[in-house]
């Protein structure tokens, strides 16, 4: 393979963990707005942490227990869209990078309770990482080393 073929031409491998990690974000993004529909239980969840709690400030409070996650899933999500056309270009440390957000997103899944979303983000993110490491994905990876 040609240092331009490799530049050019990424692996189906590439392709489709390229993919996959779109997927995952897409799912995460989906979970994290779920969140969004949980107004009212997270209302009442505040209301019988503090019972006192005058409406408005629970209203403010429920507003930011729900604002504050889909702000850091849009930040997150943002962050592995950049990765992944990162890795789609070839780039080794896009690749490490995502391996271990993935390691992290696998970990809260023990020490959290996951919606069907959240499983099926780190699931896809786990095939994407692992065809992200086959042949073809560390010739290419390798190929466009040589050629930056």
């Amino acid at each position: 393979m040609t240092t331009e073929t490799a530049r050019e031409n990424p692996p189906s491998t590439i392709i489709a963990a390229f993919f996959g990690f779109l997927v995952s974000t897409v799912s995460a993004i989906a979970g994290g707005l779920l969140i969004l529909s949980a107004h009212d239980e997270i209302a009442a969840a505040l209301r019988r942490a503090n019972p006192a709690l005058a409406q408005d400030r629970l209203d403010r409070l429920t507003l930011l227990a729900q604002a504050v996650p889909v702000a850091i899933a849009v930040v997150i999500a943002l962050v592995y869209l950049w990765l992944s056309f990162k890795l789609k270009a070839g780039r080794n440390w896009a690749r490490v990078t995502l391996t271990v957000f993935t390691l992290l997103q696998a970990a809260s899944l023990l020490t959290t309770e996951p919606s069907w979303a959240g499983y099926l983000s780190c699931g896809v993110a786990v095939v994407a990482t692992v065809l992200s490491y086959l042949s073809p994905s560390n010739r290419y990876i390798a190929g466009v080393r040589r050629a930056g």
